[in-house]
Protein backbone atom coordinates (compact mmCIF):
# COMPACT_ATOMS: atom_id res chain seq x y z
CA UNK A 1 0.00 0.00 0.00
CA UNK A 2 1.08 3.59 -1.05
CA UNK A 3 0.34 6.75 -0.43
CA UNK A 4 0.33 10.17 -2.33
CA UNK A 5 0.88 13.43 -1.13
CA UNK A 6 0.15 16.17 -4.09
CA UNK A 7 1.75 19.80 -2.73
CA UNK A 8 1.51 23.21 -4.09
CA UNK A 9 4.73 24.19 -5.90
CA UNK A 10 7.03 25.76 -3.24
CA UNK A 11 7.24 28.70 -5.24
CA UNK A 12 3.56 29.40 -4.84
CA UNK A 13 2.87 31.56 -1.66
CA UNK A 14 1.23 28.85 0.35
CA UNK A 15 1.77 27.67 4.09
CA UNK A 16 3.52 24.38 3.34
CA UNK A 17 0.55 22.60 3.28
CA UNK A 18 -0.28 19.79 0.90
CA UNK A 19 -2.76 18.46 -1.46
CA UNK A 20 -3.47 14.47 -1.26
CA UNK A 21 -4.39 12.51 -3.90
CA UNK A 22 -6.16 9.03 -2.94
CA UNK A 23 -3.53 6.08 -2.53
CA UNK A 24 -2.31 4.25 -5.09
CA UNK A 25 -1.69 0.39 -4.76
CA UNK A 26 1.29 -0.04 -6.58
CA UNK A 27 1.75 -3.76 -6.68
CA UNK A 28 3.66 -3.87 -2.82
CA UNK A 29 6.22 -1.52 -4.95
CA UNK A 30 6.93 2.18 -3.79
CA UNK A 31 7.35 4.41 -7.02
CA UNK A 32 6.77 8.10 -8.15
CA UNK A 33 3.69 8.69 -10.31
CA UNK A 34 2.36 11.73 -12.22
CA UNK A 35 5.88 14.01 -11.44
CA UNK A 36 4.92 15.31 -14.78
CA UNK A 37 1.76 16.70 -13.62
CA UNK A 38 2.76 17.89 -10.06
CA UNK A 39 5.25 16.98 -7.11
CA UNK A 40 4.57 13.71 -5.15
CA UNK A 41 5.44 12.12 -1.78
CA UNK A 42 5.21 8.40 -1.91
CA UNK A 43 5.75 5.80 1.21
CA UNK A 44 4.65 2.34 1.33
CA UNK A 45 3.77 -0.68 3.00
CA UNK A 46 5.64 -2.99 1.25
CA UNK A 47 7.44 -5.98 2.61
CA UNK A 48 11.11 -6.05 2.32
CA UNK A 49 10.79 -8.49 -1.68
CA UNK A 50 8.70 -5.70 -2.86
CA UNK A 51 10.63 -2.81 -1.71
CA UNK A 52 14.18 -3.39 -1.44
CA UNK A 53 15.16 -1.93 2.68
CA UNK A 54 18.51 -0.77 3.39
CA UNK A 55 19.10 -3.44 5.59
CA UNK A 56 18.42 -5.68 2.71
CA UNK A 57 20.93 -4.34 0.47
CA UNK A 58 18.16 -2.40 -1.95
CA UNK A 59 19.18 0.90 -0.41
CA UNK A 60 22.49 2.14 1.30
CA UNK A 61 22.55 1.37 4.49
CA UNK A 62 22.45 4.04 7.17
CA UNK A 63 26.19 3.23 8.12
CA UNK A 64 27.06 3.50 4.63
CA UNK A 65 25.51 6.82 4.20
CA UNK A 66 26.95 8.18 7.65
CA UNK A 67 30.74 7.16 6.53
CA UNK A 68 30.14 8.80 3.01
CA UNK A 69 29.89 12.18 4.63
CA UNK A 70 31.77 11.12 7.64
CA UNK A 71 34.84 10.61 5.82
CA UNK A 72 36.33 13.94 5.90
CA UNK A 73 34.65 15.36 9.28
CA UNK A 74 35.61 14.71 13.12
CA UNK A 75 34.77 16.70 16.31
CA UNK A 76 31.58 17.53 17.83
CA UNK A 77 27.97 18.04 16.68
CA UNK A 78 25.71 20.18 18.92
CA UNK A 79 21.92 19.31 18.56
CA UNK A 80 19.09 21.45 19.87
CA UNK A 81 16.32 19.21 20.86
CA UNK A 82 12.68 19.79 21.55
CA UNK A 83 12.39 15.93 21.91
CA UNK A 84 11.59 16.43 26.18
CA UNK A 85 9.49 13.79 26.39
CA UNK A 86 11.07 10.46 27.84
CA UNK A 87 10.29 7.96 24.68
CA UNK A 88 11.19 10.30 21.68
CA UNK A 89 13.95 11.31 23.97
CA UNK A 90 15.23 7.80 24.25
CA UNK A 91 15.06 7.32 20.71
CA UNK A 92 17.28 10.45 19.63
CA UNK A 93 19.75 9.27 22.08
CA UNK A 94 20.20 5.87 20.77
CA UNK A 95 20.55 7.24 17.30
CA UNK A 96 23.19 9.83 18.08
CA UNK A 97 24.79 6.95 19.77
CA UNK A 98 24.33 4.74 16.88
CA UNK A 99 25.80 7.60 14.77
CA UNK A 100 28.70 8.20 16.61
CA UNK A 101 30.22 4.28 17.15
CA UNK A 102 29.53 4.24 13.14
CA UNK A 103 31.56 7.85 12.06
CA UNK A 104 33.49 8.56 15.34
CA UNK A 105 31.81 11.99 15.79
CA UNK A 106 29.93 12.66 18.96
CA UNK A 107 27.18 14.51 18.99
CA UNK A 108 25.83 16.64 22.30
CA UNK A 109 22.44 17.25 22.84
CA UNK A 110 20.83 20.06 24.34
CA UNK A 111 17.14 19.66 25.18
CA UNK A 112 14.71 21.93 25.86
CA UNK A 113 10.64 21.75 26.54
CA UNK A 114 8.76 21.49 23.74
CA UNK A 115 6.45 24.18 24.01
CA UNK A 116 9.38 26.38 25.87
CA UNK A 117 11.97 25.50 22.44
CA UNK A 118 8.50 26.51 19.97
CA UNK A 119 8.04 29.37 21.71
CA UNK A 120 11.69 30.77 22.05
CA UNK A 121 12.61 29.52 18.36
CA UNK A 122 13.02 32.75 16.97
CA UNK A 123 15.40 34.63 19.39
CA UNK A 124 17.43 30.79 19.89
CA UNK A 125 17.80 30.53 16.04
CA UNK A 126 18.80 34.48 16.19
CA UNK A 127 21.34 34.12 18.87
CA UNK A 128 24.28 31.15 18.77
CA UNK A 129 22.20 27.75 17.93
CA UNK A 130 23.76 24.76 17.64
CA UNK A 131 24.82 23.08 14.80
CA UNK A 132 21.42 21.58 14.20
CA UNK A 133 18.14 21.34 15.15
CA UNK A 134 15.33 19.53 15.26
CA UNK A 135 11.83 20.98 13.50
CA UNK A 136 9.27 21.28 11.08
CA UNK A 137 8.58 21.13 7.56
CA UNK A 138 7.44 23.62 5.06
CA UNK A 139 6.02 26.90 5.73
CA UNK A 140 7.62 27.23 9.34
CA UNK A 141 10.86 25.78 7.64
CA UNK A 142 10.72 28.15 5.09
CA UNK A 143 10.00 31.00 7.39
CA UNK A 144 13.45 30.84 8.88
CA UNK A 145 15.29 29.69 6.28
CA UNK A 146 13.84 33.00 4.38
CA UNK A 147 15.49 35.21 7.25
CA UNK A 148 19.01 33.32 6.99
CA UNK A 149 18.74 31.89 9.76
CA UNK A 150 19.51 27.95 8.50
CA UNK A 151 22.39 26.57 6.32
CA UNK A 152 21.54 25.67 2.76
CA UNK A 153 21.73 21.44 2.53
CA UNK A 154 21.39 21.24 -0.83
CA UNK A 155 23.98 18.94 -1.10
CA UNK A 156 23.02 16.62 1.44
CA UNK A 157 20.09 15.96 -0.63
CA UNK A 158 22.13 15.34 -3.71
CA UNK A 159 23.19 12.03 -1.49
CA UNK A 160 19.94 11.24 -0.05
CA UNK A 161 17.29 12.59 -2.20
CA UNK A 162 16.92 9.25 -3.81
CA UNK A 163 15.27 8.51 -0.36
CA UNK A 164 12.07 10.46 -0.42
CA UNK A 165 9.05 11.43 -2.41
CA UNK A 166 9.25 14.52 -4.41
CA UNK A 167 6.86 16.35 -2.00
CA UNK A 168 9.03 15.59 0.84
CA UNK A 169 11.33 17.65 -1.10
CA UNK A 170 9.48 20.42 -1.89
CA UNK A 171 8.54 20.96 2.09
CA UNK A 172 11.87 20.69 2.63
CA UNK A 173 12.50 23.69 0.49
CA UNK A 174 13.03 27.00 0.94
CA UNK A 175 11.83 29.79 -1.17
CA UNK A 176 15.20 29.93 -2.71
CA UNK A 177 14.33 26.79 -4.70
CA UNK A 178 17.27 25.11 -1.89
CA UNK A 179 17.15 22.29 0.67
CA UNK A 180 17.07 23.17 4.32
CA UNK A 181 15.37 20.04 5.81
CA UNK A 182 15.80 16.70 6.43
CA UNK A 183 12.46 14.52 7.32
CA UNK A 184 12.63 11.85 9.37
CA UNK A 185 8.55 10.85 10.40
CA UNK A 186 5.20 11.83 10.06
CA UNK A 187 1.87 11.01 12.20
CA UNK A 188 -1.67 11.86 11.89
CA UNK A 189 -4.08 13.37 13.97
CA UNK A 190 -7.44 11.62 14.87
CA UNK A 191 -9.86 10.41 17.73
CA UNK A 192 -8.27 7.72 19.68
CA UNK A 193 -9.58 4.67 21.60
CA UNK A 194 -9.43 1.70 23.37
CA UNK A 195 -10.54 -1.29 21.45
CA UNK A 196 -11.61 -2.99 24.87
CA UNK A 197 -13.61 -0.19 26.34
CA UNK A 198 -15.99 0.30 23.35
CA UNK A 199 -16.18 -3.46 23.24
CA UNK A 200 -16.97 -3.64 26.66
CA UNK A 201 -19.77 -0.60 26.56
CA UNK A 202 -21.28 -1.51 23.13
CA UNK A 203 -20.32 2.42 21.62
CA UNK A 204 -19.76 1.65 17.57
CA UNK A 205 -17.69 4.14 15.90
CA UNK A 206 -19.26 7.91 14.83
CA UNK A 207 -19.60 8.05 10.77
CA UNK A 208 -21.00 11.76 11.10
CA UNK A 209 -20.60 14.30 13.80
CA UNK A 210 -23.78 14.10 14.98
CA UNK A 211 -23.37 10.43 15.87
CA UNK A 212 -20.16 11.57 17.54
CA UNK A 213 -22.47 14.03 19.58
CA UNK A 214 -24.58 11.06 20.46
CA UNK A 215 -21.70 8.69 21.33
CA UNK A 216 -20.31 11.34 23.71
CA UNK A 217 -23.68 12.43 25.59
CA UNK A 218 -24.35 8.18 25.61
CA UNK A 219 -20.35 7.63 27.17
CA UNK A 220 -21.53 10.89 29.29
CA UNK A 221 -24.24 9.29 30.82
CA UNK A 222 -22.05 6.15 31.54
CA UNK A 223 -20.13 8.31 33.79
CA UNK A 224 -16.79 8.45 31.70
CA UNK A 225 -15.34 11.40 30.06
CA UNK A 226 -16.28 12.06 26.57
CA UNK A 227 -13.11 13.06 25.45
CA UNK A 228 -9.72 13.67 27.16
CA UNK A 229 -8.67 17.18 26.75
CA UNK A 230 -5.25 19.45 27.90
CA UNK A 231 -4.34 23.00 26.39
CA UNK A 232 -1.93 23.76 29.18
CA UNK A 233 1.24 24.16 26.35
CA UNK A 234 -1.10 26.61 24.14
CA UNK A 235 -0.85 24.37 20.79
CA UNK A 236 -2.90 21.09 21.61
CA UNK A 237 -6.36 22.91 20.88
CA UNK A 238 -5.17 24.36 17.16
CA UNK A 239 -5.66 20.22 16.55
CA UNK A 240 -9.53 21.12 16.90
CA UNK A 241 -9.89 24.16 15.12
CA UNK A 242 -8.10 22.72 12.42
CA UNK A 243 -10.20 19.93 11.94
CA UNK A 244 -13.37 21.82 12.49
CA UNK A 245 -12.34 24.66 10.09
CA UNK A 246 -11.37 22.44 7.09
CA UNK A 247 -14.36 19.69 7.70
CA UNK A 248 -16.58 23.15 7.38
CA UNK A 249 -15.07 25.32 5.19
CA UNK A 250 -12.96 22.95 3.76
CA UNK A 251 -8.88 23.08 2.91
CA UNK A 252 -8.66 26.03 0.67
CA UNK A 253 -10.18 28.25 3.32
CA UNK A 254 -8.13 26.64 5.84
CA UNK A 255 -4.68 27.09 3.90
CA UNK A 256 -5.94 30.80 2.99
CA UNK A 257 -6.94 31.80 6.09
CA UNK A 258 -3.91 30.35 7.58
CA UNK A 259 -1.89 32.40 4.82
CA UNK A 260 -3.68 36.04 5.51
CA UNK A 261 -5.98 35.70 2.06
CA UNK A 262 -9.21 34.86 3.81
CA UNK A 263 -10.29 37.50 6.98
CA UNK A 264 -10.33 35.63 10.49
CA UNK A 265 -13.69 38.33 10.90
CA UNK A 266 -15.05 35.80 8.57
CA UNK A 267 -18.86 34.28 8.98
CA UNK A 268 -17.17 30.76 8.43
CA UNK A 269 -15.01 31.04 11.46
CA UNK A 270 -17.87 31.83 13.89
CA UNK A 271 -19.11 28.65 12.15
CA UNK A 272 -16.45 26.85 13.78
CA UNK A 273 -16.43 28.16 17.39
CA UNK A 274 -20.15 27.90 17.15
CA UNK A 275 -20.18 24.13 16.57
CA UNK A 276 -16.32 23.57 18.81
CA UNK A 277 -18.38 25.11 21.53
CA UNK A 278 -21.55 22.71 20.88
CA UNK A 279 -19.31 19.71 22.06
CA UNK A 280 -16.85 21.69 25.08
CA UNK A 281 -19.43 20.41 27.44
CA UNK A 282 -17.74 16.45 26.40
CA UNK A 283 -14.53 17.61 27.02
CA UNK A 284 -12.53 17.14 30.15
CA UNK A 285 -12.47 20.02 32.63
CA UNK A 286 -9.42 21.76 34.32
CA UNK A 287 -7.84 21.35 30.42
CA UNK A 288 -5.85 24.81 31.14
CA UNK A 289 -3.66 22.94 33.48
CA UNK A 290 -2.75 19.92 31.78
CA UNK A 291 -0.62 18.37 29.84
CA UNK A 292 -1.30 16.56 26.56
CA UNK A 293 0.62 13.13 28.56
CA UNK A 294 -1.81 13.52 31.57
CA UNK A 295 -4.83 13.80 29.18
CA UNK A 296 -3.11 10.67 27.49
CA UNK A 297 -2.84 8.95 30.86
CA UNK A 298 -6.81 8.98 31.14
CA UNK A 299 -7.48 7.84 27.77
CA UNK A 300 -4.97 4.71 28.77
CA UNK A 301 -6.90 4.43 32.19
CA UNK A 302 -10.41 4.19 30.67
CA UNK A 303 -11.36 7.42 32.24
CA UNK A 304 -11.87 9.15 28.95
CA UNK A 305 -13.20 7.06 26.04
CA UNK A 306 -11.63 9.05 23.19
CA UNK A 307 -8.76 11.70 22.60
CA UNK A 308 -8.72 13.59 19.17
CA UNK A 309 -4.93 14.14 19.23
CA UNK A 310 -1.83 13.33 17.62
CA UNK A 311 -0.48 9.62 17.04
CA UNK A 312 2.02 10.53 19.59
CA UNK A 313 -0.47 9.96 22.32
CA UNK A 314 0.15 6.50 21.72
CA UNK A 315 3.54 7.01 23.53
CA UNK A 316 1.87 6.36 27.16
CA UNK A 317 0.26 3.45 25.74
CA UNK A 318 3.98 1.74 24.55
CA UNK A 319 5.03 2.59 27.93
CA UNK A 320 2.35 1.20 29.65
CA UNK A 321 3.36 -2.44 27.89
CA UNK A 322 2.56 -4.12 24.61
CA UNK A 323 -1.58 -4.97 25.78
CA UNK A 324 -2.13 -1.55 26.14
CA UNK A 325 -0.54 -0.27 23.15
CA UNK A 326 -2.39 -3.03 21.14
CA UNK A 327 -5.95 -1.70 22.53
CA UNK A 328 -5.07 1.76 21.24
CA UNK A 329 -6.95 2.06 18.30
CA UNK A 330 -8.02 5.40 16.23
CA UNK A 331 -10.56 6.77 14.02
CA UNK A 332 -11.04 9.95 11.30
CA UNK A 333 -12.74 12.68 12.68
CA UNK A 334 -15.87 11.71 11.12
CA UNK A 335 -17.97 13.45 8.17
CA UNK A 336 -19.98 17.10 8.42
CA UNK A 337 -22.47 16.25 5.35
CA UNK A 338 -20.94 19.05 3.54
CA UNK A 339 -19.22 19.29 0.52
CA UNK A 340 -16.00 19.08 1.81
CA UNK A 341 -16.19 15.56 3.31
CA UNK A 342 -14.60 13.90 0.25
CA UNK A 343 -11.99 15.83 1.10
CA UNK A 344 -11.20 13.62 4.37
CA UNK A 345 -8.76 16.19 4.96
CA UNK A 346 -6.47 16.07 7.95
CA UNK A 347 -3.41 17.30 9.70
CA UNK A 348 -0.29 14.88 9.26
CA UNK A 349 2.70 16.99 10.41
CA UNK A 350 6.17 15.68 9.22
CA UNK A 351 9.14 16.19 11.68
CA UNK A 352 12.96 16.43 10.57
CA UNK A 353 16.37 18.35 11.50
CA UNK A 354 17.99 21.75 9.74
CA UNK A 355 21.43 23.27 9.97
CA UNK A 356 21.94 26.59 11.91
CA UNK A 357 23.10 29.57 9.82
CA UNK A 358 26.49 28.98 11.50
CA UNK A 359 27.16 25.94 12.36
CA UNK A 360 30.92 25.13 14.07
CA UNK A 361 31.03 21.94 12.53
CA UNK A 362 29.57 21.85 9.69
CA UNK A 363 30.87 18.78 7.87
CA UNK A 364 30.30 16.55 11.08
CA UNK A 365 26.71 18.17 11.34
CA UNK A 366 25.86 17.27 7.42
CA UNK A 367 27.25 13.62 8.50
CA UNK A 368 24.63 13.72 11.12
CA UNK A 369 22.00 14.95 8.56
CA UNK A 370 22.94 12.30 6.12
CA UNK A 371 22.55 9.63 8.01
CA UNK A 372 18.94 10.73 9.63
CA UNK A 373 17.88 11.08 6.32
CA UNK A 374 19.02 6.61 5.45
CA UNK A 375 15.95 4.41 5.66
CA UNK A 376 17.31 2.07 7.99
CA UNK A 377 18.13 4.54 10.98
CA UNK A 378 13.93 5.88 10.22
CA UNK A 379 13.23 2.13 10.34
CA UNK A 380 15.58 1.97 13.51
CA UNK A 381 13.32 4.96 15.11
CA UNK A 382 9.84 4.11 13.97
CA UNK A 383 10.45 0.48 15.51
CA UNK A 384 11.29 2.17 18.74
CA UNK A 385 8.29 5.12 18.80
CA UNK A 386 5.31 3.77 17.26
CA UNK A 387 4.18 6.90 17.04
CA UNK A 388 5.13 7.98 13.79
CA UNK A 389 5.59 6.38 10.42
CA UNK A 390 9.17 6.45 8.36
CA UNK A 391 9.16 9.44 5.38
CA UNK A 392 12.01 7.64 3.50
CA UNK A 393 9.84 6.38 0.71
CA UNK A 394 12.26 2.67 0.68
CA UNK A 395 12.22 2.09 4.18
CA UNK A 396 11.41 -1.63 4.88
CA UNK A 397 7.60 -1.19 6.73
CA UNK A 398 7.33 -4.61 7.24
CA UNK A 399 7.67 -4.40 10.84
CA UNK A 400 4.73 -1.88 11.42
CA UNK A 401 2.27 -2.75 13.90
CA UNK A 402 -1.54 -2.18 13.75
CA UNK A 403 -1.67 1.50 14.49
CA UNK A 404 1.43 2.49 12.14
CA UNK A 405 -0.22 0.72 9.31
CA UNK A 406 -3.86 2.62 9.76
CA UNK A 407 -1.65 5.44 9.94
CA UNK A 408 -0.29 4.91 6.38
CA UNK A 409 -3.85 3.89 5.25
CA UNK A 410 -5.93 7.21 6.63
CA UNK A 411 -2.95 9.43 5.65
CA UNK A 412 -2.92 7.98 1.89
CA UNK A 413 -6.92 8.06 1.98
CA UNK A 414 -6.75 11.67 2.92
CA UNK A 415 -7.03 13.98 -0.21
CA UNK A 416 -5.65 16.89 1.69
CA UNK A 417 -3.22 17.30 4.37
CA UNK A 418 -2.08 19.82 6.71
CA UNK A 419 0.63 20.17 8.86
CA UNK A 420 -0.56 21.88 11.94
CA UNK A 421 -1.98 25.37 12.98
CA UNK A 422 1.37 26.64 14.90
CA UNK A 423 3.44 25.04 11.80
CA UNK A 424 1.01 26.52 8.56
CA UNK A 425 0.92 30.21 9.64
CA UNK A 426 3.44 32.59 10.65
CA UNK A 427 4.95 31.54 14.20
CA UNK A 428 4.79 34.85 15.64
CA UNK A 429 1.03 35.07 15.06
CA UNK A 430 0.70 31.21 16.45
CA UNK A 431 2.69 31.75 19.36
CA UNK A 432 1.37 32.51 22.79
CA UNK A 433 0.82 36.12 22.30
CA UNK A 434 -1.21 34.89 19.35
CA UNK A 435 -3.70 31.79 18.79
CA UNK A 436 -2.45 29.77 21.54
CA UNK A 437 -3.95 32.89 24.21
CA UNK A 438 -7.01 33.42 21.62
CA UNK A 439 -7.81 29.95 21.69
CA UNK A 440 -7.65 29.50 25.50
CA UNK A 441 -9.82 32.54 25.89
CA UNK A 442 -12.48 30.84 23.92
CA UNK A 443 -12.53 27.96 25.78
CA UNK A 444 -12.65 29.65 29.15
CA UNK A 445 -15.91 31.88 27.65
CA UNK A 446 -17.55 30.18 24.95
CA UNK A 447 -20.47 32.08 25.14
CA UNK A 448 -18.74 35.29 24.56
CA UNK A 449 -19.51 37.95 21.68
CA UNK A 450 -17.55 35.95 19.20
CA UNK A 451 -17.27 38.72 16.83
CA UNK A 452 -15.28 40.20 18.85
CA UNK A 453 -12.97 38.06 19.22
CA UNK A 454 -12.65 37.18 15.82
CA UNK A 455 -11.67 41.00 15.61
CA UNK A 456 -9.03 40.75 18.02
CA UNK A 457 -7.57 38.24 16.04
CA UNK A 458 -7.48 39.58 13.21
CA UNK A 459 -6.28 42.67 14.53
CA UNK A 460 -3.48 40.75 15.76
CA UNK A 461 -2.74 39.52 12.48
CA UNK A 462 -2.89 43.05 10.79
CA UNK A 463 0.04 44.37 13.16
CA UNK A 464 2.30 41.25 11.66
CA UNK A 465 2.22 42.69 8.53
Amino acid sequence: MAYRVTPRPASQPSVGSRTVTRRQVLGGIAGVAGLAAAPSLIAACSTPAASPSASSGGAPSASAGAASAAASAGGTVTLGSNYSDPLPKGVLQKAVDKFTSQTGIQVKINTVDHGTFQSQISSYLQGTPDDVWTWFSGFRMRFFAAQGLATDISDVWAKVGSHYGEAFKVGSTGDDGKQYFIPIYLYPWAVFYRKSLFADKGYTIPKTFDELKTLAAKIQSDGLVPFAFADKDGWPAMGTFDILNLRLNGYQFHVDLMAGKEKWTDPKIKTVFDTWKSILPFHQAGYAGRIWQDASTTLLQKKAAMYFHGMFTSQQFQAAGQADLDDLDFFPYPDFGTQYDAEKALDAPIDGFMLSKAPKNPDGAKAFLEYLAQPATQVDWVSQDRSNIAAAKDADTSGYNGLQKKAAEVIGAAQRITQFLDRDTNPNFAGPNGMQAFLLDFLKNPNQDLGGLQKKIQDFWDTLK
